[in-house]
């Protein structure tokens, strides 16, 4: 299984190839200690990568431990090993081990699935499932090509095989600036989105809110600001203005205040600079702020 992280790009296969682990060693290292760090107890990642990647240290030879405690390439600081550990999390997740529990103010701490559900995940047929998911993806983002749901799904183009074949007899081609394919139970919906009033209003979406993870990215950003938008690392909140995104934001915290920078991609009208202040006092109350300001800029 392939997984990507922010940084340079890198899967965790060069990690382990460096500790001379394959990766299913590495999330049998990971499961055989999450669930003594974990038990009666909500994590963040990063409280969980730190306390099992150090319990994984003591077991591992000098010489892997050496590399395992090794700063890695993907976040500065963060050893090589507890970047290993975040990427097991997530396939522990598919493997039913842990899941995520209700935000505790800014925080999505992880929890056993076994402490946390009443009753057992039901068991569902691999293809059924892969299948349910495009039908979800398709309808939320719709139209839709192939390499795009690639691209969201975060594996190559070529392999995304398994998830389209199963559903091509319930999906209609649709030209929308491009062959693109829709659910055919959802053109109606899609037909009436001509005469659909546009949308208003204004919000500060955070960063990778399902919005913007939209890949026809063209539709609601023109496309000399997407390098603004999407970034690699760090990526920022985006302000949503009347069904386009129209600018960027980046929160910054000092004692109880809280200052938001907001970088506009044009002149905002004085309406909207208003709407802005109101959705920047709910964004300091998610922060603990008991003031906020907006400071503003233009790309």
């Amino acid at each position: 299984m392939a997984v990507k992280v922010s940084g340079d790009d890198l899967g965790v296969g060069p990690a382990v190839d460096r500790l001379g682990l394959s990766l299913t060693e590495a999330v049998d290292l990971a499961g055989a200690e999450i669930g003594d760090v974990l038990t009666g107890r909500r994590l963040t990642i990063a409280e969980l990568g730190t306390e099992v990647a150090n319990r994984i240290a003591r077991r591992l030879p000098s010489q892997q431990r050496d590399i395992w405690e090794h700063e890695g390439p993907y976040a500065a600081g963060q050893p090589l090993g507890e970047a290993v550990v975040h990427f097991c999390v997530r396939i522990l997740t598919l493997q039913r081990v842990v899941c995520f529990a209700p935000r505790d103010g800014n925080t999505a701490p992880f929890v056993l699935v076994d402490e946390w559900l009443e009753e057992p995940i039901p068991d569902i047929d691999p293809e059924a499932a892969r299948a349910e998911l495009l039908r979800r993806y398709l309808h939320s983002y719709g139209p839709s090509t192939r390499a795009d749901f690639a691209g969201w799904l975060g594996v190559r183009a070529g392999d995304a095989g398994p998830w389209w074949s199963p559903v091509e007899d319930e999906m209609t081609q649709v030209e929308y600036g491009r062959r693109t394919w829709v659910l055919t139970e959802d053109l109606d919906a899609l037909r009436s989105l001509r005469s659909a009033p546009t949308p208003k209003g204004v919000r500060l979406l955070p960063p990778s809110d399902p919005y913007t993870q939209l890949r026809d990215r063209e539709t609601i950003v023109d496309r000399q600001h997407h390098r603004d938008v999407w970034k690699t690392v760090g990526a920022p909140g985006t302000v949503l203005t009347d069904g386009r995104i129209t600018g960027i934001w980046r929160p910054r915290k000092s004692g109880r205040k809280l200052t938001i920078t907001v970088t506009t991609f044009g002149p905002l009208p004085a309406r909207t600079e208003k709407s802005l202040q109101a959705e920047a006092e709910q964004v300091a109350t998610l922060h603990g702020a008991s003031s906020v300001e907006i400071a503003y800029a233009t790309c």
